[in-house]
């Protein structure tokens, strides 16, 4: 980046140098192999945010890959934690005690069967409505107070299929461009949610 390019950015309040004020979560499942499915959707969305926004998450801490944004004048850290779903939490009680941040400034972005794809859904708070990495953060934090974004991934085919295949299937070449739409729909939300704008970003999106 050139020195002009600095200094656009720090003029249009692009860039922050404090400390880091909000944590975005996307949550999935770390391998080549988890890459496309329904369980990764947070992190398609983390990915999506970041593209958006010039950052590389790329850097290992926290038990994830990380990378560091600013929205809104407000660093934040971007994180797709690499300790499988069902550890969630680990990775983000870790940044959130580094941090010395409350649940209040922690968005979590993550699959939704019980949402079609393309649909979305922002709750400032809940239950974890049955999803393992959700479960794990509430555990682990003692709190379920924080803004979660859930991204629609589709219902099982039928009721006995089998829960943790169709959440480690691949989309459809139908659901792949719904899914973008949705996740460019997820990172301008949070971007509102970060601004202190979640009832604007509720009523756009829900």
């Amino acid at each position: 980046m050139g020195i002009m390019d600095l200094f656009n950015q720090i003029s249009s309040g692009q860039t922050s140098t404090g400390p880091v004020e909000y944590i975005i979560v996307g949550l999935g499942n770390p391998g080549i192999q988890y890459q496309d499915t329904r369980h990764n959707a947070g992190f398609m969305a983390v990915d999506t945010l970041a593209e958006k926004l010039g950052a590389d998450v790329k850097r290992i801490k926290f038990k994830s890959l990380c990378g560091e944004c600013t929205i809104a004048g407000k660093k934040c850290l971007l994180m797709k934690p690499s300790t499988y779903m069902n550890n969630s939490g680990e990775a983000v009680v870790e940044a959130l005690n580094f941090y010395k941040l409350d649940t209040d400034h922690l968005i979590v972005i993550y699959d939704d069967i019980s949402l079609e794809p393309s649909k979305m859904r922002i709750r400032r708070k809940g239950s974890d409505g049955g999803h393992n990495g959700i479960k794990s953060i509430i555990y682990l934090t003692g709190k379920d107070t924080f803004p979660r974004i859930k991204l629609g991934v589709g219902k099982k085919p039928h009721p006995d299929y089998n829960l943790a295949d169709w959440v480690l299937s691949n989309f459809s070449a139908d659901d792949i461009p719904k899914m973008k739409e949705a996740c460019g729909h997820a990172a301008e939300a949070a971007e509102l949610m970060v601004a202190g704008k979640i009832n604007e970003a509720m009523n756009k999106f829900n």
